[in-house]
Formats: structure tokens, C-alpha cells, sequence
């Protein structure tokens, strides 16, 4: 019943409503980041891949919600990273603090360079 309740959670997580869901909570929890930044992580992950796990950016190659170039960075943070949109979601979150330092600096440079 636990395998079952675990799969049917990643089910959900995998959905873009669920994955808009788990980046906020692990936003919140992991960075202390509010809704004012998670309204940044939601256009800037919008425009990158409509929160799609599966998406694959044809000409450059980037995969996955935050659109990681090579989708295998994300490996640092599991090795599901191709089917786990929580995996994605970490990795991602992380590159952006390490990068930018929140979600609305990202958005901002995205929105001036169309790319993050």
C-alpha cells in the first residue's frame, strides 16, 4: 500500500499542477522563497517548458522543467531526473539560487536574454 500511495504521489507530481504545487512547497521549505518569487518560478518555468518533465528544447538539447543543458546535471540530485519532475523541481530550484539567487532575478534575466 506504501509502493502504491509513493507511486500515485509521483503520479500527481509529474502533472504540470502537480509539479507547480511541489516547486512551491519545496520554494517555501528549502528557501524561504514566497509567493512573490514563486509568481517568477511560474512565468519563468511557463516560458521554459509549460512545466513539462518530458519537455526537450530540439535545437539546444535542454530537458525537463528547468530545461537543464545537459538534462544529466540533474542527476546530482537523482537518477530518476528523466522521469521525476521533483528531481527536476530540486535541481532546478538549486541552479537557480546558485546562479541567480531567487526566482524573479532569473525571470528578470530571462526576460532581458530569453534564456536562464
Amino acid at each position: 500500500a506504501a509502493a502504491a500511495a509513493a507511486a500515485a504521489a509521483q503520479a500527481n507530481a509529474n502533472t504540470p499542477d502537480g509539479a507547480r504545487a511541489t516547486a512551491r512547497s519545496l520554494a517555501a521549505s528549502t528557501y524561504g522563497w514566497g509567493d512573490d518569487q514563486f509568481q517568477c518560478l511560474n512565468s519563468l518555468w511557463n516560458k521554459e517548458s509549460g512545466w513539462n518533465y518530458q519537455a526537450s528544447n530540439g535545437s539546444s538539447g535542454a530537458t525537463g522543467i528547468p530545461q537543464s543543458l545537459p538534462g544529466s546535471k540533474m542527476a546530482a540530485f537523482g537518477a530518476d531526473w528523466a522521469t521525476n519532475a521533483t528531481t527536476q523541481i530540486k535541481w532546478g530550484l538549486d541552479y537557480i539560487k546558485r546562479g541567480y539567487g531567487s526566482p524573479c532575478s532569473a525571470w528578470g534575466h530571462s526576460q532581458s536574454v530569453n534564456w536562464y
